[in-house]
């Protein structure tokens, strides 16, 4: 699992990491289903100070994702999880993310003019503050999955015939 040390500095590696772009593209019907796969979301502290932990994991709960596990980190199961998650979040940069996305509909930009009467923003803020984190492919995942959480920590849902929500993003 690594020291307390290593997993800081991992977290901040990744809520602070390069800039991904992401499109959504959606199974054909009738085609085979989608293998299951696994992604590591982190609500950045900009959004839970503004308290949107909640409503980050409604989204995904209405896209019929599965909560598998949580430690202020989420790991959500579904289908082709990792692009649509990503497309759900929308582009890293909050002056690109589309509306009705994560970042689109609560990141805060902080021009550059603000940034420089106003000295002091905290260490997770460069020039916006894009409120979360999700893995960009499905071998990132695992490594941050790996990282965070060991595996009893790791529901395995009985599906039960339940299937993807009809809810939109």
């Amino acid at each position: 699992m690594g020291s307390l040390f290593g997993r800081v500095a991992a977290l901040r590696a990744l809520l602070c990491g390069p800039r991904f772009q992401c499109l959504l593209v959606r199974p054909s019907s009738g085609g085979p289903p989608w293998p299951q796969e696994r992604t590591l979301v982190a609500v950045k502290p900009d959004g839970v100070q503004r308290r949107l932990v909640g409503t980050v994991i409604q989204r995904f709960e209405r896209r019929g994702f599965k909560l598998v596990g949580m430690k202020m980190l989420q790991v959500w199961e579904g289908p082709n999880v990792v692009h649509i998650s990503r497309a759900m979040i929308g582009h890293t940069d909050s002056t690109e993310a589309a509306p009705g996305t994560i970042r689109g509909d609560f990141s805060v930009h902080i021009s550059s003019a603000c940034r420089s009467q106003k000295r002091v923003l905290d260490a997770w803020s460069q020039s916006y503050r894009n409120v979360i984190h999700a893995s960009d492919s499905v071998d990132g995942a695992q490594r941050e999955i790996e990282l965070w959480f060991q595996s009893s920590e790791l529901l395995n849902w009985a599906d039960g015939g339940h299937h993807s929500s009809c809810y939109p993003a």
